[in-house]
């Protein structure tokens, strides 16, 4: 075949192989074909959008990391911070281990060396700082350096989750709570005590006139929360007087419900409206999802109705109709939610059920200028990974620490969704049990 020929050949198949290569069905888009290598668990969903931590040239911005993760390091009172790496003191640290920057432990588009987490340092990095641990604390005598993250003790931005001492407080908790579930009960709406508005009944409806409605979207918002704490149409439709808006985004959920969208656009469900994308949807997902849910688009409203604002329904049902996991398929027939059953019918307690939110969107005491109130934490990977992070804020209301500790250690007990009790055990208070006979030897004469 002449060279001709060839030449003309390939003129007219390689435009053909591009427009199957970058088609939207071959799940591949001009963009993606060049990322460097495959984004890690938490970063997926915004890898086409390369200025989210990009700059111009293709550089790593100086914030990118803090950009979106700063609140959550805050508000988990990160114990190994920047500057902790900045104090002259640590320098012989820092050349040993650069902790100054995320990306010494962090790196994108290198699946070959991504552990759990998006860590691409070898799992032992502890090692580095802490080699005289031993020393310290003999109840860490004969522990790996690997173990340190999965004992159900530490994780590097929170190291203090489960400190001896918060440990040896918790040596006689029984697995079950005699008095469980003890959540604030001052909800917070919105308003504060001095503004709080009158409740509002159907006819007290303020839409324009030219707009059209449904007598069921009256009714709903007029039995609604938002009702009863005084918020009418024009608060989320017309906001500061501006034009009628049909459908509001997640900013007029934001005007009174800071904090859960603060923590919604740090999540999965919100992350990619936080960089400016498209809302998710579940066939962006990368675990199991429902295929008749795939094209749904996570907002506020995709699990909170915009008139009824059912969080019955937020709780526990817009979950499962999206999720498709083991864990979530088994929910129906574990005792959680027996439990959360049983209180819809009037017959357990308040607050005795357990629902998806339960654990995933936990009701946490907040304390700003003075004023303690109930928010709900919408960043679900708060408490999910590592799951130990989950112990504190969710299932000491119910548990025991030993169990818990135990529970999240089990993972055929995650996958039947908690049917049962752990068969693993992992020995943090043991340890602690240890050191306490230990001092108390020293103390005796």
């Amino acid at each position: 075949m002449s060279s001709n020929k060839l030449q003309w050949i390939l003129a007219a198949i390689v435009p053909v192989i591009c427009l199957v290569q970058f088609s939207p069905e071959a799940g591949v888009t001009q963009e993606s074909a060049f990322l460097p290598g495959a984004t890690s668990h938490g970063h997926h969903q915004i890898e086409l959008q390369c200025s989210a931590c990009h700059s111009d040239d293709m550089g790593l911005r100086p914030n990118a990391c803090t950009d979106c993760h700063q609140a959550e390091l805050k508000r988990a009172n990160d114990s190994h911070p920047k500057a902790k790496f900045l104090d002259p003191r640590n320098a012989d640290r820092v050349e040993i281990l650069d902790a100054r920057n995320c990306v010494t432990c962090h790196r994108e588009h290198s699946p070959e060396t991504t552990l759990e987490m998006g860590l691409t340092l070898p799992a032992d990095y502890c090692f580095f700082c802490h080699q005289d641990i031993e020393e310290d604390r003999p109840t860490h005598k004969g522990l790996p350096f690997d173990s340190c993250s999965t004992a159900g003790c530490h994780n590097y931005h929170d190291n203090t989750a489960l400190y001896e001492d918060f440990l040896e407080q918790h040596l006689n908790d029984k697995p079950f709570a005699e008095d469980p579930r003890k959540l604030p009960k001052n909800h917070y709406h919105g308003w504060s005590e001095e503004n709080r508005r009158q409740p509002l009944g159907a006819s007290d409806r303020d839409s324009p006139d030219d707009v059209a409605f449904t007598q069921s979207v009256v009714y709903d918002w007029s039995l609604s929360a938002h009702a009863k704490a005084g918020v009418n149409c024009s608060d989320c439709h017309e906001p500061e007087g501006a034009a009628f808006v049909e459908k509001p985004g997640f900013a007029a959920c934001q005007s009174c419900h800071d904090y859960e969208t603060e923590t919604f656009l740090e999540s999965m469900h919100g992350m990619r409206l936080a960089a400016g994308l498209s809302p998710m949807t579940p066939a962006l997902a990368e675990i199991p999802m429902h295929q008749s849910a795939a094209h749904k688009e996570l907002s506020c409203v995709a699990c909170h109705d915009a008139h009824s604002s059912d969080v019955q329904f937020a709780s526990r049902q817009a979950c499962i109709s999206c999720h498709d996991s083991e864990h979530v398929n088994n929910y129906r027939g574990s005792l959680h939610a027996e439990l959360w059953t049983k209180e819809l019918a009037g017959e357990g307690p308040p607050d005795s059920g357990v629902s998806c939110a339960t654990c995933h969107f936990p009701r946490v005491e907040r304390n700003e200028f003075g004023e303690v109130s109930n928010r709900v934490l919408h960043n679900q990977n708060e408490t999910l990974r590592p799951n130990e992070k989950m112990i504190r804020p969710v299932c000491l209301q119910c548990h025991g620490l030993g169990f818990a500790i135990d529970a999240l250690a089990d993972q055929d007990l995650i996958r039947s969704n908690f049917q049962g009790r752990p068969q693993v055990h992992v020995e943090s208070l043991e340890m602690v049990e240890e050191k306490l006979r230990r001092l108390q030897s020293e103390r005796s004469p």
